[in-house]
């Protein structure tokens, strides 16, 4: 695939770490132009200068429609097209039944769920004909993992988003596809290990599921990605792909 994204266009929320700056920088390796989005600025900086390359920073909150029209309108500004639109800003809170809050609810819902609707319609005027569209959402949506239940919810909404939007975006040509990571080993998750406990009960149970007999790392993530955004995934369209080393298919 080497260089296949040059002159290309992607946008990537969430992009400062994790999955996303690993995707952020598989994108960018093969050529693209990258802009990032997340919320924390310095988290930002850090990653543009390891990046490299064509990249630029926007700080914006994604579950505020406002921030992306300022999202957007430096990418019409400085490129004036979008050729890869990755909606991978997400959030995560664990509450069992019985203990779940409207706060929690409402936090993860403005991010998961209303975040990537308007990620993706406020990006429609900039989107070329024939542009991927990739969306974030993970095993936990098909998988009944305790602590989860909004968040589980989220992520199964996203696979519905990318049926539907690939079904209404089909006259322009525009791929709508998804792909659900297992366990990653991302900063986010790294810092829930603080707690000995957590690592353990975590290891044992969701990474001791794993047929592949390990977690994911983040740059296996970004070859996912960057395979959507390419022409090699042109026939691939609505689909879900499950990144997850057998977690949830067996």
């Amino acid at each position: 695939m080497s260089g296949s994204l040059q002159g290309k266009v992607a946008v990537i929320t969430g992009g400062g770490e994790g999955i996303g700056l690993a995707s952020a920088k598989r994108l960018a390796t093969e050529g693209a132009s990258v802009f990032i989005v997340g919320r924390r600025q310095t988290i930002l900086d850090a990653a543009v200068a390891e990046i490299g390359g064509d990249v630029t920073a926007v700080q914006a909150d994604v579950s505020k429609p406002a921030d992306l029209d300022r999202v957007y309108e430096a990418v019409r500004a400085s490129k004036g097209k979008i050729d890869i639109l990755v909606a991978n800003a997400g959030v995560q809170t664990r509450e069992p039944l019985g203990s779940i809050t409207e706060e929690a609810i409402d936090y993860q819902l403005a991010i998961n769920f209303k975040g990537v609707i308007f990620t993706v319609q406020q990006a429609l005027p900039l989107l070329n004909d024939g542009a991927s569209i990739i969306l974030t959402s993970s095993a936990t949506a098909v998988k009944g993992i305790p602590q989860r239940t909004v968040y589980s919810a989220t992520k199964a909404a996203i696979r519905s988003f990318a049926r539907t939007w690939a079904n209404e975006l089909k006259a322009r040509r525009i791929r709508v596809n998804v792909f659900s990571p297992g366990p990653i080993l991302t900063p986010l998750l790294q810092q829930t290990f603080a707690d000995p406990k957590v690592k353990e009960a975590y290891m044992t149970n969701v990474v001791g599921a794993v047929p592949i007999g390990r977690a994911g790392e983040a740059e296996e993530m970004g070859e996912v990605v960057a395979f959507l955004a390419s022409d090699a995934a042109s026939y691939i369209n609505g689909a879900d792909i499950q990144a997850d080393g057998g977690f949830a298919q067996v």
